[in-house]
């Protein structure tokens, strides 16, 4: 993110927090799309992406004033809030929804069978993961955060963000190694 991003985000908020509502307008469409790409990969499920969104910008008006732009970006601010209320969401709910074959997350390979068949195989393999992994897949590989800003939506150090990226994809490739030798044998 830029000087100026970081600019324009100071002056938002700030005006945000002094009554303008023109200003929280700004902010949402700012940053709704990166948030709801998140939650989105996440999820799988465009509907629950939508409510986490939502329920991210409900919680920055009434929280406002608990971003420290000396802390970090908005956006990664923003994404930590994403995460908190998809935890919650989590542990509320007892279990994880799986990632759906849905039309919405294979428009980008609404191309060929093949690319589909492989899009619903890497949503299988990441929806497989265990949650710490899955997380740092979507927000590096999936919503091309930088190694800083996942290290604080995740809250953890960037040497962590990196060995569980390292991690993540090796298990991701023997999973799909997996998938593609069980179906030879078919």
């Amino acid at each position: 993110m830029g000087d100026a991003d970081r600019r324009a985000d100071r002056d938002l908020v700030r005006r945000f927090r002094d009554g303008d509502r023109e200003a929280f307008l700004g902010l949402y469409r700012a940053h709704s799309p990166s948030v709801f790409r998140y939650a989105l990969h996440m999820t799988g499920d465009r509907i629950r992406a939508e409510e986490i969104t939502q329920d991210v910008f409900v919680w920055l008006i009434h929280h406002a004033a608990e971003w420290d732009e000396a802390r970090g970006d908005l956006g990664a601010f923003l994404g930590g809030v994403a995460r908190k209320l998809l935890l919650r969401q989590q542990r509320d709910d007892r279990r994880w929804a799986p990632l759906q074959d849905s039309a919405a997350a294979t428009n980008g390979f609404a191309g060929a069978l093949e690319r589909e068949q492989e899009a619903a195989e890497l949503r299988k393999a990441i929806g497989a993961l265990p949650l710490q992994y899955r997380e740092i897949v979507v927000l590096c590989d999936l919503q091309s955060k930088s190694y800083e800003e996942a290290a604080v939506i995740q809250q953890c150090a960037v040497g962590t963000v990196r060995s569980r990226l390292h991690r993540a994809r090796g298990l991701l490739a023997r999973k799909l190694q997996g998938i593609r030798e069980g179906q030879k044998c078919v």
